[in-house]
């Protein structure tokens, strides 16, 4: 029998190993201050880099290079034609009395522009042509568009445009001579009635053309006829109403120079007519070619105007 106490090992049952929890901020835990920095100024916007100069004039240089290739293009044939005119006659090619060189007729235009003749008669041949033209356009650009866009209206004056249509303006000068006599009614009149036609039956086209897609969403959208006319019609009918325009801008001056032959005393065709008449070839080329330059600053301006009206196109 044993005194002292007797110790057995008790088995101690494996617990759950410990596990690590995050540590959470107590919320009693003051937070750290906010670092606050400055504010930057605002910058203002950096101004692109100037192009170099090299590179500016070499720009320059080669606009320069294609604006002259392309003025050089357009001139060429006609520095070839005055070249050959100017040959041509010294040559002994022509008789030089009837086709004088070209250097001979520009003597004789710098004569008649130093001694007023030149501008006098210009005067009167443009205050005939571009009277006779502006009435051709304000008459016939809105009949051109009541005709096209009205059917009985066509169908009334159809029969009758087709007779006058095919009736050439100086095959009625005598008539109008014989009416209104040879003062300036007849020759304006002669011009108004050449203008007309190709006017008017442009018009008359362009208005039978129109987008039947855009008129008929004009007429969804319950717009008025005025302003159909404004958004639809009249835009589309630009074109083609100035080519009509174009062609009587040309036909307005080839006609009043034939009337300006017949009774005148006055205007190019009166020149050309003395000139002739009187064997001074070289005055009579002259005023040929202040024809033709009148002829083409026109139909530049009317380019110009019907750009102006047509900014709305999409270029091809």
């Amino acid at each position: 029998m044993s005194t002292g106490t007797d110790i057995t090992p008790t088995a101690v049952a494996p617990g759950p190993a410990p596990t690590t929890q995050p540590r959470t901020r107590d919320r009693t835990e003051p937070r750290a201050a906010a670092v606050r920095l400055p504010a930057r100024e605002p910058q203002a916007p950096r101004e692109p880099a100037a192009p170099s100069e090299a590179g500016a004039a070499r720009r320059r240089l080669a606009a320069l290079g294609r604006w002259s290739r392309a003025a050089a293009l357009r001139s060429a044939a006609i520095i070839a034609l005055l070249a050959l005119w100017e040959t041509a006659p010294r040559l002994g090619l022509v008789d030089a009395t009837f086709l004088p060189p070209v250097s001979e007729v520009a003597e004789a235009w710098w004569g008649l522009a130093g001694d007023g003749q030149l501008a006098e008669h210009t005067r009167a041949s443009l205050v005939r042509s571009f009277g006779g033209f502006g009435i051709a356009v304000t008459v016939a650009v809105p009949l051109g568009l009541l005709i096209g866009w009205y059917r009985p209206v066509a169908a009334l004056l159809g029969p009758l445009l087709e007779v006058f249509r095919n009736t050439a303006a100086l095959a009625l000068l005598p008539v109008f001579v014989l009416l209104l006599g040879i003062g300036e009614t007849s020759k304006v009149s002669i011009v108004v009635y050449a203008c007309v036609w190709p006017i008017l039956l442009n018009t008359i086209s362009a208005v039978g053309n129109a987008d039947p897609t855009l008129v008929r969403l004009a007429r969804s959208m319950d717009l008025s006829t005025p302003r159909l006319f404004q958004k639809v019609i009249l835009p589309a009918s630009v074109p083609a109403v100035f080519t009509g325009i174009r062609l009587a801008g040309a036909v307005s001056i080839l006609v009043l120079v034939a009337a300006e032959m017949i009774g005148a005393k006055a205007g190019l065709g009166y020149l050309i007519n003395a000139s002739q008449f009187n064997f001074a070839i070289p005055q009579m080329y002259a005023g040929i070619v202040t024809i033709s330059a009148i002829g083409v600053a026109f139909n530049q301006l009317l380019v110009a105007v019907e750009r102006r009206l047509s900014l709305w196109r999409v270029p091809g």
